[in-house]
């Protein structure tokens, strides 16, 4: 697909993967609009770049709906959709403190697989009425998962269930809307030095790269943003979930 002109969507666009996500698409020529909750840092990646910024809660019908809506009446109807917004909260099923509460657990699954579907569903129904290209295709969504869908750790249980979910919805999304000629990928990133991970120590963050097979460093955003970039460019990947991880197979802990 094209990217000059074409009108994105960046859910966690703030920072972080999403922020690569969001300055890839826009110095490949995309209309960018950064969807998150951090207004201030929002506004500023979106002055940067170009775009605009639009606060967001992923995890709201209204919310969202809200913010494609304005989206689409300032650049146009979605034409590629990025899901990162997320939270990743470490709780064991059991812990020191007792059981896990259930509001935990939902919360999680709240904002990273029903917010993802949130803005594949709104995103899918813009790109259906934008004009085909010559393969027929209107739009790409492209889906945040995690390393953690496979080899999810202790203390991992909602944000492993929650990104396995969204590896799950891949396929069958794409399967779904191939008749509207839309394109649904997930990328599934291992350690990335996000914001979290960036405020850590230095030792700490040297002894999870070391963790890596090859190269021992940790991802960078813009190395996500590249991913998104190809995933968008080649017509030919479609319901696939890619992962960006070093080769790193995760330990129990």
């Amino acid at each position: 697909m094209e990217f000059k002109n074409v009108p994105a969507i960046v859910t966690g666009g703030a920072s972080g993967l999403g922020e690569g996500a969001a300055r890839a698409l826009a110095a490949a020529g995309c209309k960018v609009a950064i969807l998150d909750v951090n207004k201030e840092q929002g506004e500023k990646v979106a002055a940067e770049i170009g775009g605009i910024f639009l606060n967001c809660d992923v995890s709201s019908a209204d919310s969202a709906e809200a913010a494609v809506t304005a989206a689409r009446e300032a650049h146009g109807p979605c034409g590629v959709a990025i899901n990162c917004a997320g939270i990743g909260p470490a709780e064991k099923i059991l812990g020191r403190e007792g059981v896990m509460p259930l509001e935990n657990f939902s919360r999680v699954i709240q904002i990273n697989l029903i917010g993802t579907f949130n803005i594949l569903r709104l995103a899918a129904a813009d790109m259906a009425q934008r004009e085909p290209n010559e393969d027929g295709e209107r739009g790409v969504i492209i889906n945040t998962a995690s390393v953690a869908a496979y080899e999810g750790q202790i203390g991992q249980a909602a944000y492993s269930a929650s990104k396995g979910g969204v590896v799950a919805l891949t396929l069958q999304s794409a399967r779904e809307l191939a008749r509207e000629g839309v394109r649904v990928n997930t990328i599934a990133p291992g350690l990335f030095l996000t914001p979290m991970l960036a405020g850590m120590p230095q030792e700490v963050q040297d002894s999870l790269a070391a963790t890596l097979p090859f190269p021992k460093r940790l991802g960078k955003p813009e190395e996500f943003g590249m991913m998104v970039d190809q995933m968008v460019r080649n017509p030919l990947l479609n319901g696939e979930v890619v992962r960006l991880d070093c080769a790193l197979r995760m330990a129990p802990r």
